[in-house]
């Protein structure tokens, strides 16, 4: 195979925007790009995005992207695609919109979940599943029955790109709030309970295998499309976290750790909750996952909502110009709290502070919030492992950009915090796992090649940590009591 067929492309549609990155054979990204996509906010509660307008941002950043790395559509050997999972869209044939692209995000379900929940059927407005059935009622009504698809994003765009596959990963699926965990299939009482019994769902694929080629008139070529994952498993491979026990953290909007579970599903720790982390070669592996909430966007409020900085990258001078809070503390639920407490009611609380505050102890303030809260997480997830605390953390993301960041978590967690040049792992995963599709490199090959561009090592001994997460645990019982 010539070098510039050893090129892979992996298509990242995440929360915000689309990325598309080119990696070579040695496992390096040589090309990158990346657009926002617009929100749109209908009515409270209510997140969607246009779905063409999706399709057109995937266009313009595989061009950029390609564009970067001085390479044509037809030197990739593979493509990949990974998405923001529990995002749902309706397309007809040929990957056509037939309605809006649904994000994670929205609440437009969460009166039909609470109905549910109240019957005794665990549902959730996170998922695809509620997303799907409303999505059918209101846009596929006056359809004929074969005319239309339901999908979460990988699905959709696979089916634009290719023009006929229908499928999806299980790392996607065990996503959805529609898949039966231990038989690795649709849980039939799930789709009875949302009516989607005989809607045209996606079908099962690997999360490494060619499932079609991409049409030419599209990207100009035909390319195999090699791989499907969601975007915290695409991650979880590009960061080589192969092993069981390994565990990373995407430091984003939200902070999403997860930890590779092996072959076995086992019970996960507090507030944690299992998931394919993905299948190959037959085989499905899992992961335990957990969420701080409110990660990145606490610094997005500092910037837009309070004005302290006018940039992101304003913000790590600011809270390193003071040495401590000087006794201010934040606990940053501005969306609630996730693991282990999964209370949605809880808001932020920003305590200690005195005359002398300024800016720069709060702007801290919320930082350290952040990464004791990763730290609560860390700890969930790590409670029913045999093998104890892993080694490392390993970290990607946006917000990991911020090395005073980094350094907190590395103390809240107590294990080293480790960062690879690239922080676009999700991007980065999907083209790797295209690549190993078509042969270029196996598992064990992209595992060797993992390098830490900076490890943060944690500077708490293990008392002082102790003491620290004592005194956190006691602030958080008053934010959950001030919003009970």
């Amino acid at each position: 195979m010539s070098p510039a067929r050893e090129l892979t492309l992996g298509i990242d549609d995440g929360t915000t925007g689309v990325r598309a990155a080119v990696v070579d054979g040695s496992g390096a990204i040589v090309g990158l790009a990346y657009r926002e996509i617009r929100q749109r906010f209908p009515h409270p509660g209510w997140v969607e995005q246009d779905a063409r307008e999706v399709q057109g941002c995937v266009l313009e950043v595989v061009t950029r992207a390609l564009g970067a790395a001085r390479a044509r559509a037809a030197d990739v050997a593979a493509l990949g695609i990974t998405n923001q999972r529990g995002s749902a869209v309706l397309f007809g044939d040929g990957g056509a919109p037939l309605g809006p692209l649904v994000t994670w995000q929205d609440q437009r379900t969460r009166q039909r979940c609470d109905a549910l929940l109240r019957d005794g059927v665990f549902v959730s407005p996170y998922t695809a599943a509620s997303k799907y059935e409303w999505l059918a009622r209101h846009h596929a009504a006056d359809r004929a029955p074969g005319g239309w698809r339901l999908g979460t994003v990988d699905a959709w765009l696979a089916h634009w790109l290719t023009g006929d596959a229908h499928v999806s990963d299980h790392s996607n699926h065990s996503a959805s709030g529609l898949y039966d965990l231990l038989q690795g299939c649709y849980d039939d009482k799930a789709r009875a309970v949302f009516g989607l019994e005989d809607a045209r769902l996606p079908g099962f694929a690997e999360s490494s295998a060619v499932i079609g080629t991409t049409r030419p008139d599209i990207l100009g070529a035909t390319i195999p499309v090699a791989s499907l994952s969601g975007d915290q498993h695409a991650a979880m491979y590009g960061l080589a976290c192969h092993a069981p026990g390994t565990v990373k953290l995407s430091l984003g909007t939200s902070g999403m750790m997860d930890l590779n579970a092996g072959t076995s599903l086992s019970s996960p720790g507090p507030g944690a909750y299992p998931l394919v982390l993905w299948s190959l070669g037959g085989v499905r592996s899992f992961c335990f996952e957990g969420t701080t909430i409110t990660a990145g966007a606490s610094a997005q409020w500092l910037r837009d909502g309070l004005g302290f900085v006018r940039s992101l990258d304003e913000l790590e001078p600011l809270a390193g110009s003071v040495e401590s809070t000087d006794g201010v503390w934040a606990v940053p639920a501005l969306q609630g709290l996730g693991t282990p407490h999964l209370d949605a009611n809880a808001r932020g609380m920003i305590g200690g502070l005195s005359r002398g505050t300024t800016k720069a102890h709060v702007a801290r303030a919320i930082l350290e919030g952040v990464a004791w809260r990763c730290g609560e997480v860390f700890a969930a997830l790590t409670a029913s492992t045999a093998g104890g605390a892993p080694a490392a953390l390993r970290v990607d993301g946006g917000a990991a950009r911020n090395d005073l960041l980094l350094q907190m978590v590395a103390d809240a967690v107590g294990v080293p915090a480790e960062r690879q040049a690239s922080v676009e792992s999700a991007a980065l995963g999907a083209a790797l796992l295209a690549g190993r599709a078509v042969g270029l490199w196996r598992d064990e090959d992209v595992a060797a090649r993992f390098r830490a561009e900076r490890t943060f090592e944690p500077r708490l001994a293990a008392d002082a940590r102790a003491e620290r997460l004592d005194r956190w645990r006691k602030r958080i019982e008053l934010v959950r009591a001030a919003g009970a």
